[in-house]
């Protein structure tokens, strides 16, 4: 994770920038006081901000890959059908993607932008600077010509470090946005509508309600491998914190919860025990079947999303869904001059 109060720009090669902010506040003080904070609620938390160091990313990148995981396979199928229609209607010179991760969908639309000639800048915005790297160094080797200015820190801090440097494509994919309470993906909506410039484009990436079975086994997989993902955050807070968490007295718990349309993810204490986090001055006295609860994600239908958009700034231009409705991607425009008339 990032901790230091440095921002810098260093080329790594002659079509890649890189910025990189510290996380909120820029300080650690702070970062480690908004850990405590989380560890101190009732049910205590766990910013799931925290699961993407190195290994978390890696553990996330195979559980896209599992059987019980529809979202990766079905998103990635809406969009490559979807891509040259959202390239004809956006023709932006530059995308902007938030938590890109290593980027993989996005080869799709940068396929299709790269046909029509439109796009020359692509701005991978994610807290993990290695991943960034790797997927900048790999995309200009396979799109000649193409620029990668990544952004290095928390996406939910938009204000100015979101690059101004044409017409912009911001996409949000694979559901992220579930991971804020509707509350929060509001302020996240709003605050994204105000760093952008009227008629600029959103596609965002939109998990629907569906049948709970359906949804507790993406999150269940017979593997462990989600398993393994959510105890990761322990050991990250093991490295910030000196904390002695040990991941394996703790299990994992993911269900769908009907009244929030969410699925919730925990860890649940095994055994009685105690775990001291000496750089946020805590002891913490576990009972067993006590649990840390490390991820929400909602999901939607397609009216809370023109609602919840709506009320943000934006309007919705066209839908893209799977036959079955598992997924969707939304393309609006922060509203201002007018909608595409495109059909």
């Amino acid at each position: 994770m990032l901790t230091d109060s440095r921002q810098e720009v260093a080329l790594t090669a002659p079509a890649i920038a890189i910025d990189t902010h510290a996380v909120r506040g820029e300080d650690r003080a702070l970062l480690l006081a908004g850990i405590r904070e989380g560890l101190l609620r009732t049910p205590r938390e766990i910013a799931p901000r925290f699961f993407y160091d190195d290994a978390g990313s890696a553990l996330f990148e195979a559980i896209t890959a599992l059987p019980e995981y529809y979202q990766t396979r079905t998103e990635s199928a809406v969009l490559a059908t979807a891509a040259d229609d959202i390239s004809r209607r956006t023709r932006c010179r530059v995308l902007v993607e938030l938590g890109s991760g290593s980027a993989t969908k996005t080869r799709m639309l940068l396929d299709a932008m790269f046909r029509s000639g439109d796009c020359d800048t692509y701005v991978p915005f994610d807290v993990n600077e290695s991943v960034v790297r790797r997927a900048a160094e790999s995309l200009v080797q396979r799109y000649p010509g193409l620029r990668v200015h990544g952004v290095i820190g928390d996406f939910l801090e938009l204000d100015s470090r979101l690059p101004s440097l044409g017409r912009r494509l911001v996409i949000f994919l694979g559901g992220t946005i579930g991971n804020l309470t509707p509350a929060e993906a509001a302020r996240f909506l709003q605050h994204l509508a105000s760093a952008l410039e009227p008629d600029e484009a959103f596609l965002l990436g939109v998990d629907f309600i569906k049948a709970p079975e359906r949804l507790n086994a993406a999150y269940n997989d017979a593997q462990g491998t989600t398993a393994a993902f959510n105890r990761n955050i322990l050991r990250v807070l093991n490295r910030i914190t000196g904390s002695d968490f040990v991941p394996e007295r703790f299990a994992h718990l993911a269900f769908y919860d009907p009244l929030q349309h969410w699925i919730e993810m925990r860890l649940v204490a095994q055994v009685d025990h105690s775990v001291r986090l000496p750089a946020v001055g805590l002891t913490i006295d576990f009972r067993a079947g006590e649990f840390i609860r490390t991820e929400i994600s909602v999901k939607y239908d397609q009216e809370m999303i023109a609602a919840l958009l709506g009320k943000s700034g934006f309007a919705i231009e066209q839908w893209y869904t799977d036959r079955e409705r598992l997924f969707g991607l939304a393309l609006a425009r922060r509203v201002g001059s007018g909608l595409s008339s495109a059909a």
